[in-house]
Protein backbone atom coordinates (compact mmCIF):
# COMPACT_ATOMS: atom_id res chain seq x y z
CA UNK A 1 0.00 0.00 0.00
CA UNK A 2 0.89 3.39 -0.38
CA UNK A 3 2.00 5.81 2.13
CA UNK A 4 -0.48 8.64 1.70
CA UNK A 5 -0.90 10.46 4.18
CA UNK A 6 -4.38 10.75 5.86
CA UNK A 7 -4.34 15.05 5.13
CA UNK A 8 -3.59 14.19 1.53
CA UNK A 9 -7.05 12.38 1.17
CA UNK A 10 -10.06 14.22 -0.86
CA UNK A 11 -11.41 17.00 1.23
CA UNK A 12 -14.59 16.49 -0.05
CA UNK A 13 -16.81 13.02 -0.19
CA UNK A 14 -18.71 14.67 -2.75
CA UNK A 15 -17.20 12.10 -5.62
CA UNK A 16 -18.87 9.04 -4.25
CA UNK A 17 -22.04 8.33 -6.00
CA UNK A 18 -25.00 8.65 -3.89
CA UNK A 19 -27.28 5.51 -4.10
CA UNK A 20 -29.21 5.90 -6.87
CA UNK A 21 -33.41 6.32 -6.06
CA UNK A 22 -35.88 4.58 -7.96
CA UNK A 23 -38.00 7.22 -9.52
CA UNK A 24 -41.72 7.15 -8.15
CA UNK A 25 -44.01 7.35 -11.61
CA UNK A 26 -44.38 10.80 -13.00
CA UNK A 27 -47.19 13.17 -12.78
CA UNK A 28 -48.41 16.61 -14.68
CA UNK A 29 -46.03 19.39 -13.29
CA UNK A 30 -47.82 21.98 -11.29
CA UNK A 31 -48.14 25.37 -12.76
CA UNK A 32 -45.31 27.58 -11.57
CA UNK A 33 -46.53 30.15 -8.78
CA UNK A 34 -46.04 33.91 -10.14
CA UNK A 35 -42.82 35.75 -8.89
CA UNK A 36 -40.59 32.37 -8.82
CA UNK A 37 -38.93 34.01 -11.44
CA UNK A 38 -38.16 37.47 -9.91
CA UNK A 39 -37.65 35.60 -5.87
CA UNK A 40 -34.88 33.22 -7.90
CA UNK A 41 -33.00 35.76 -9.94
CA UNK A 42 -33.02 32.82 -12.67
CA UNK A 43 -35.41 32.01 -15.40
CA UNK A 44 -37.55 28.48 -14.41
CA UNK A 45 -37.06 25.57 -17.26
CA UNK A 46 -39.87 22.62 -17.60
CA UNK A 47 -39.65 20.03 -15.94
CA UNK A 48 -38.00 16.58 -17.07
CA UNK A 49 -40.17 14.31 -15.56
CA UNK A 50 -36.52 12.04 -14.89
CA UNK A 51 -34.81 11.57 -11.62
CA UNK A 52 -31.41 12.97 -11.77
CA UNK A 53 -28.95 9.98 -10.86
CA UNK A 54 -26.87 10.82 -7.73
CA UNK A 55 -29.63 12.99 -5.95
CA UNK A 56 -31.06 11.65 -2.73
CA UNK A 57 -33.94 12.88 -1.49
CA UNK A 58 -33.19 11.48 2.24
CA UNK A 59 -30.74 14.26 2.57
CA UNK A 60 -33.76 17.00 3.83
CA UNK A 61 -33.52 16.39 7.57
CA UNK A 62 -36.15 13.84 7.55
CA UNK A 63 -38.89 15.34 5.09
CA UNK A 64 -42.07 13.92 5.50
CA UNK A 65 -42.31 11.05 2.52
CA UNK A 66 -46.27 12.43 1.80
CA UNK A 67 -44.75 15.86 1.71
CA UNK A 68 -45.71 17.22 -2.27
CA UNK A 69 -42.79 18.91 -2.52
CA UNK A 70 -40.51 16.21 -1.44
CA UNK A 71 -42.64 13.79 -3.76
CA UNK A 72 -42.13 15.84 -6.38
CA UNK A 73 -38.31 15.95 -6.01
CA UNK A 74 -38.32 12.14 -5.72
CA UNK A 75 -40.21 12.30 -9.21
CA UNK A 76 -37.64 14.33 -10.91
CA UNK A 77 -40.24 17.07 -11.08
CA UNK A 78 -37.65 19.02 -9.73
CA UNK A 79 -39.13 22.67 -10.83
CA UNK A 80 -42.33 21.22 -9.68
CA UNK A 81 -41.08 20.97 -6.06
CA UNK A 82 -39.04 24.43 -6.26
CA UNK A 83 -42.56 25.91 -6.76
CA UNK A 84 -43.84 24.21 -3.93
CA UNK A 85 -40.59 24.19 -0.97
CA UNK A 86 -40.08 28.02 -2.10
CA UNK A 87 -42.83 29.61 -0.34
CA UNK A 88 -42.63 27.31 2.92
CA UNK A 89 -39.08 28.17 2.49
CA UNK A 90 -39.97 32.08 2.68
CA UNK A 91 -41.78 31.58 5.35
CA UNK A 92 -38.78 29.62 7.64
CA UNK A 93 -38.92 25.62 7.35
CA UNK A 94 -35.37 24.67 6.99
CA UNK A 95 -36.88 21.05 5.50
CA UNK A 96 -37.64 23.18 2.08
CA UNK A 97 -35.09 25.89 2.79
CA UNK A 98 -32.36 22.83 2.23
CA UNK A 99 -34.56 21.71 -0.55
CA UNK A 100 -34.63 24.67 -2.41
CA UNK A 101 -30.70 24.74 -1.73
CA UNK A 102 -30.47 21.74 -3.53
CA UNK A 103 -32.02 22.46 -6.28
CA UNK A 104 -30.38 25.60 -6.91
CA UNK A 105 -27.18 24.33 -6.11
CA UNK A 106 -27.11 21.61 -8.62
CA UNK A 107 -29.29 23.17 -11.33
CA UNK A 108 -32.02 20.93 -11.48
CA UNK A 109 -34.70 21.87 -13.61
CA UNK A 110 -33.47 26.05 -13.37
CA UNK A 111 -29.85 27.53 -13.89
CA UNK A 112 -27.18 26.59 -11.33
CA UNK A 113 -27.09 29.48 -8.58
CA UNK A 114 -24.72 28.65 -5.82
CA UNK A 115 -24.42 31.79 -4.61
CA UNK A 116 -28.63 32.06 -3.34
CA UNK A 117 -28.00 28.18 -2.52
CA UNK A 118 -25.66 28.93 0.09
CA UNK A 119 -27.82 31.61 1.45
CA UNK A 120 -30.53 28.53 2.08
CA UNK A 121 -28.06 26.02 3.21
CA UNK A 122 -27.09 28.90 5.92
CA UNK A 123 -30.73 29.40 6.84
CA UNK A 124 -31.46 25.88 7.25
CA UNK A 125 -28.24 25.40 9.01
CA UNK A 126 -29.14 28.09 11.58
CA UNK A 127 -32.19 25.75 12.19
CA UNK A 128 -30.17 22.67 12.25
CA UNK A 129 -30.69 20.53 9.64
CA UNK A 130 -27.55 18.22 9.53
CA UNK A 131 -27.71 18.25 5.36
CA UNK A 132 -27.51 22.13 5.57
CA UNK A 133 -24.56 22.16 8.29
CA UNK A 134 -22.51 19.84 5.93
CA UNK A 135 -22.86 21.77 2.67
CA UNK A 136 -22.66 24.95 4.14
CA UNK A 137 -19.59 23.37 6.35
CA UNK A 138 -17.81 23.48 2.83
CA UNK A 139 -19.64 26.38 1.31
CA UNK A 140 -17.52 28.04 4.25
CA UNK A 141 -13.81 26.67 3.73
CA UNK A 142 -14.36 27.58 0.38
CA UNK A 143 -15.06 30.81 0.58
CA UNK A 144 -16.54 31.68 -3.06
CA UNK A 145 -20.17 32.38 -2.17
CA UNK A 146 -19.92 33.27 1.45
CA UNK A 147 -16.71 34.51 3.26
CA UNK A 148 -14.19 32.40 4.07
CA UNK A 149 -14.72 31.00 7.65
CA UNK A 150 -12.83 27.89 9.02
CA UNK A 151 -13.81 28.04 12.37
CA UNK A 152 -17.76 28.53 11.14
CA UNK A 153 -17.09 25.71 9.47
CA UNK A 154 -15.26 23.44 11.81
CA UNK A 155 -18.17 23.80 14.23
CA UNK A 156 -20.78 23.36 11.42
CA UNK A 157 -18.86 19.96 10.48
CA UNK A 158 -18.61 18.56 14.06
CA UNK A 159 -22.21 19.45 14.94
CA UNK A 160 -23.82 17.70 11.20
CA UNK A 161 -20.69 14.65 12.09
CA UNK A 162 -22.85 14.63 15.63
CA UNK A 163 -25.62 14.44 14.05
CA UNK A 164 -24.74 10.88 12.44
CA UNK A 165 -23.81 11.98 8.96
CA UNK A 166 -21.30 9.92 7.28
CA UNK A 167 -19.95 12.24 4.95
CA UNK A 168 -19.79 15.24 7.62
CA UNK A 169 -17.51 12.20 10.21
CA UNK A 170 -15.55 12.05 7.62
CA UNK A 171 -15.25 15.36 6.29
CA UNK A 172 -14.83 16.47 10.07
CA UNK A 173 -12.30 13.74 10.60
CA UNK A 174 -10.39 15.24 7.52
CA UNK A 175 -10.52 18.18 9.14
CA UNK A 176 -9.01 17.18 12.78
CA UNK A 177 -5.64 15.73 10.95
CA UNK A 178 -5.72 18.51 8.31
CA UNK A 179 -5.42 20.90 12.03
CA UNK A 180 -1.71 19.07 12.38
CA UNK A 181 -1.95 18.15 15.99
CA UNK A 182 0.05 15.44 15.98
CA UNK A 183 -1.16 11.84 17.20
CA UNK A 184 -4.27 13.19 19.26
CA UNK A 185 -5.68 14.45 15.82
CA UNK A 186 -5.67 11.31 14.42
CA UNK A 187 -6.81 9.79 17.59
CA UNK A 188 -9.81 11.93 17.39
CA UNK A 189 -10.24 11.19 13.76
CA UNK A 190 -10.35 7.90 13.78
CA UNK A 191 -13.30 7.61 15.82
CA UNK A 192 -15.10 9.66 13.11
CA UNK A 193 -13.55 7.76 10.41
CA UNK A 194 -14.79 4.26 12.05
CA UNK A 195 -18.17 5.65 12.27
CA UNK A 196 -18.33 7.05 8.70
CA UNK A 197 -16.49 3.31 7.43
CA UNK A 198 -19.58 1.43 9.17
CA UNK A 199 -22.59 3.54 7.52
CA UNK A 200 -20.87 2.35 4.44
CA UNK A 201 -18.90 5.51 3.31
CA UNK A 202 -15.99 4.03 0.66
CA UNK A 203 -13.55 7.49 1.45
CA UNK A 204 -13.95 6.64 5.46
CA UNK A 205 -13.53 3.00 4.88
CA UNK A 206 -10.26 3.21 2.75
CA UNK A 207 -8.57 6.06 5.00
CA UNK A 208 -9.74 3.00 8.27
CA UNK A 209 -7.31 0.80 6.47
CA UNK A 210 -4.69 2.99 6.10
CA UNK A 211 -5.14 3.74 10.03
CA UNK A 212 -4.73 0.20 10.65
CA UNK A 213 -2.43 -0.54 8.10
CA UNK A 214 0.38 1.86 9.67
CA UNK A 215 -1.27 1.53 13.77
CA UNK A 216 -1.97 5.37 13.59
CA UNK A 217 -4.28 7.20 15.72
CA UNK A 218 -4.48 4.80 18.68
CA UNK A 219 -6.32 1.90 16.83
CA UNK A 220 -3.70 -0.61 16.77
CA UNK A 221 -1.71 -1.79 14.00
CA UNK A 222 -3.74 -4.54 12.23
CA UNK A 223 -3.49 -5.27 8.72
CA UNK A 224 -5.67 -8.26 8.47
CA UNK A 225 -8.52 -5.41 9.25
CA UNK A 226 -7.08 -3.16 7.30
CA UNK A 227 -7.48 -5.81 4.30
CA UNK A 228 -11.38 -6.07 4.98
CA UNK A 229 -11.89 -2.70 4.96
CA UNK A 230 -9.89 -2.16 1.54
CA UNK A 231 -12.11 -5.28 0.33
CA UNK A 232 -15.19 -3.19 1.53
CA UNK A 233 -14.18 0.16 -0.26
CA UNK A 234 -13.34 -1.64 -3.28
CA UNK A 235 -16.49 -3.46 -3.94
CA UNK A 236 -18.26 0.26 -4.07
CA UNK A 237 -15.47 0.58 -6.94
CA UNK A 238 -13.28 3.08 -5.15
CA UNK A 239 -9.90 2.68 -7.64
CA UNK A 240 -7.13 3.40 -5.24
CA UNK A 241 -8.62 1.07 -2.49
CA UNK A 242 -9.16 -1.49 -5.68
CA UNK A 243 -5.46 -1.07 -6.59
CA UNK A 244 -4.15 -1.47 -2.72
CA UNK A 245 -5.98 -4.42 -2.36
CA UNK A 246 -4.91 -5.89 -5.57
CA UNK A 247 -1.25 -5.32 -4.46
CA UNK A 248 -1.51 -6.61 -1.02
CA UNK A 249 -3.32 -9.91 -2.58
CA UNK A 250 -0.33 -9.99 -5.10
CA UNK A 251 1.98 -9.51 -2.21
CA UNK A 252 -0.14 -11.97 0.34
CA UNK A 253 -0.07 -8.92 3.23
CA UNK A 254 -2.79 -8.92 5.49
CA UNK A 255 -4.01 -12.59 4.79
CA UNK A 256 -3.40 -15.77 1.90
CA UNK A 257 -1.58 -14.37 -1.17
CA UNK A 258 -4.09 -15.05 -4.32
CA UNK A 259 -2.56 -13.92 -7.49
CA UNK A 260 -5.08 -14.02 -9.51
CA UNK A 261 -7.83 -11.78 -6.90
CA UNK A 262 -4.83 -9.40 -6.92
CA UNK A 263 -4.57 -9.31 -10.62
CA UNK A 264 -8.29 -9.06 -10.89
CA UNK A 265 -8.70 -5.56 -8.48
CA UNK A 266 -5.75 -4.12 -10.22
CA UNK A 267 -7.37 -4.23 -13.70
CA UNK A 268 -10.51 -3.26 -12.49
CA UNK A 269 -8.51 0.08 -11.43
CA UNK A 270 -6.39 0.37 -14.20
CA UNK A 271 -9.67 -0.24 -16.72
CA UNK A 272 -11.64 2.43 -14.76
CA UNK A 273 -8.47 5.12 -15.03
CA UNK A 274 -6.06 4.84 -12.14
CA UNK A 275 -2.85 5.96 -14.12
CA UNK A 276 -1.01 3.89 -10.99
CA UNK A 277 -3.04 1.13 -11.88
CA UNK A 278 -2.70 1.23 -15.25
CA UNK A 279 1.36 0.75 -14.56
CA UNK A 280 1.13 -1.50 -11.78
CA UNK A 281 -1.03 -4.16 -14.33
CA UNK A 282 1.29 -3.75 -16.92
CA UNK A 283 4.36 -4.99 -14.57
CA UNK A 284 1.91 -7.58 -13.68
CA UNK A 285 1.75 -9.19 -17.62
CA UNK A 286 5.19 -8.33 -18.03
CA UNK A 287 5.97 -10.51 -15.10
CA UNK A 288 3.17 -12.98 -15.75
CA UNK A 289 1.76 -12.64 -12.36
CA UNK A 290 -1.92 -13.48 -11.66
CA UNK A 291 -2.38 -13.95 -15.76
CA UNK A 292 -0.52 -15.02 -18.71
CA UNK A 293 2.81 -13.30 -19.38
CA UNK A 294 2.42 -11.06 -21.99
CA UNK A 295 4.84 -8.51 -22.78
CA UNK A 296 3.08 -6.48 -25.13
CA UNK A 297 0.00 -5.84 -23.58
CA UNK A 298 1.88 -5.42 -20.74
CA UNK A 299 3.72 -2.47 -22.52
CA UNK A 300 0.83 -1.24 -23.98
CA UNK A 301 -0.81 -0.55 -20.35
CA UNK A 302 2.09 1.59 -19.34
CA UNK A 303 1.50 3.71 -22.83
CA UNK A 304 -1.60 4.65 -21.60
CA UNK A 305 -0.19 5.32 -17.72
CA UNK A 306 2.41 7.40 -19.63
CA UNK A 307 -0.01 9.06 -21.95
CA UNK A 308 -1.29 10.20 -18.76
CA UNK A 309 1.78 11.86 -17.64
CA UNK A 310 3.31 8.51 -15.89
CA UNK A 311 7.34 7.76 -16.17
CA UNK A 312 8.49 4.77 -14.84
CA UNK A 313 12.00 3.56 -15.62
CA UNK A 314 11.45 -0.24 -15.04
CA UNK A 315 9.00 -0.28 -17.47
CA UNK A 316 10.64 2.06 -20.09
CA UNK A 317 13.59 -0.41 -19.88
CA UNK A 318 10.92 -3.22 -20.98
CA UNK A 319 9.46 -0.98 -23.62
CA UNK A 320 12.82 -0.26 -25.08
CA UNK A 321 13.77 -3.47 -25.57
CA UNK A 322 10.74 -4.21 -28.02
CA UNK A 323 11.78 -4.34 -31.96
CA UNK A 324 10.05 -1.47 -34.02
CA UNK A 325 7.29 -3.82 -34.61
CA UNK A 326 6.40 -5.30 -31.24
CA UNK A 327 6.54 -1.29 -30.25
CA UNK A 328 3.93 -0.82 -33.04
CA UNK A 329 1.88 -3.71 -31.95
CA UNK A 330 1.82 -2.61 -28.45
CA UNK A 331 0.73 0.81 -29.69
CA UNK A 332 -2.15 -0.54 -31.39
CA UNK A 333 -2.97 -2.31 -28.24
CA UNK A 334 -2.98 0.82 -25.98
CA UNK A 335 -5.37 2.87 -29.23
CA UNK A 336 -7.41 0.01 -28.31
CA UNK A 337 -7.19 0.35 -24.57
CA UNK A 338 -8.55 4.16 -24.36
Amino acid sequence: MRSTPLALLMLLAAGMPASAQVPLPAEAPLPAPAGLEDALGVPPTADTGAAEEGVDPERFGGAKRLDPAFGAFQRGLYRTALNLALPRAQGGDPHAQTLVAEILARGLGIKRDEAQAAKWYALASEQGIPEAQFQYALILLDGRFAPRDEKGAFALMEAAAEAGSPLAQFNFAQLLVGRGAGEASFARAAGYYRRAAEEGLADAQYALALLLANGTGGVGRDEVKAREWLVKAARQNYDTAQLDLGTWLVTGRGGTRDLNAGFGWIHRAATGGNVAAQNRLAKLYVAGLGTEPDVLTGVAWYIVARRAGLRDAEMDDVMNGLTGEQTQQALERANRLR
